[in-house]
């Protein structure tokens, strides 16, 4: 199971997959990807918008819709199985996407993409942040080793000059 303390403040979004459990209610239990558009699909409920809200949240949203009609007092709980991906490109031995962890950090990231390739440099290292893909020209901000990796994040290691 994926979920950590520090998911309490994650924002769920497109590519993370939960698991809703609903106590007693095992046809009401489901794991489930949150899709492209920022929603999932649930039982009697149909699609919810759930991008950018927490677990606790999702919780909240699906006990009160499903109280009334349907259940009397629903115990729902919402854990994260998996998180969506973040990238690793540019001089590391292994680009690509790589599942996100809770602490992860730049150091982490390229060891994950199988460390820098020869002409990798450590201190030329830029991230672009989930938020900040969609703004023109912006080439990401420039990152240390220890510094966090989020979900979703674009982490480019440039070529050393020396």
């Amino acid at each position: 199971m994926a979920e950590s303390a520090t998911s309490q403040s994650y924002r769920l979004n497109a590519g993370d997959q939960v698991s809703i459990r609903v106590f007693g209610e095992p046809e009401l239990s489901v794991q489930v990807r949150i899709a492209g558009n920022g929603r999932l699909t649930y039982p009697f409920l149909g699609d919810i918008p759930v991008s950018g809200v927490t677990s606790a949240d999702l919780e909240k949203t699906i006990s009160d819709g499903l109280r009334g009609d349907f259940l009397v007092d629903p115990k729902v709980s919402v854990t994260i199985t998996e998180y969506r991906p973040f990238f690793v490109n540019g001089q590391v031995k292994s680009p690509g996407s790589f599942p996100y962890q809770p602490q992860l950090t730049v150091r982490k990231a390229i060891s994950l993409a199988g460390g820098l390739t020869e002409r990798g440099s450590q201190r030329r290292i830029s991230l672009i942040a989930e938020g900040d893909k969609g703004k023109s020209g912006h080439k990401g901000k420039s990152v240390h080793l220890d510094d966090a990796v989020g979900p979703g994040d674009i982490l480019t290691v440039d070529e050393s000059f020396f």
